[in-house]
């Protein structure tokens, strides 16, 4: 059995720009900001931010470009995929990102 699920909560850093596809079919991309708490060894407070990339597709996709905006607190859940493509000066490049499948907004509404 194969498992392939994320769930992660965190601020987004930037605003939702909704595109559509050549053949009509929503998406929008943007990133999450977790952060991370912890104590060295030597009592110093340390915190590491991470940044995960995000994508959601269809009526999904229309909701966030919607409803969410830059410094929104919100609950993704969805699959890593990791896309690869060839760059203008020849090199491989690759992208893993989180395919959104459910979102929930933890911010109140204002």
């Amino acid at each position: 059995m194969d498992l392939n699920k994320v769930q992660i909560i965190g601020n987004i850093t930037q605003d939702i720009e909704l595109k559509q596809t050549p053949n009509g079919q929503n998406v929008c991309s943007f990133s999450i900001a977790t952060n991370r708490n912890w104590t060295d060894a030597s009592g110093v407070k340390q915190e590491q931010a991470e940044f995960h990339n995000i994508v959601m597709w269809g009526k999904l996709a229309e909701i966030c470009g919607q409803y969410l905006s830059k410094g929104k607190k919100v609950y993704v859940e969805g699959r890593l995929q990791t896309r690869n493509w060839e760059a203008q000066d020849g090199s491989k490049r690759y992208r893993t990102e989180i395919v959104g499948e459910n979102m929930i907004m933890l911010d109140r509404a204002g």
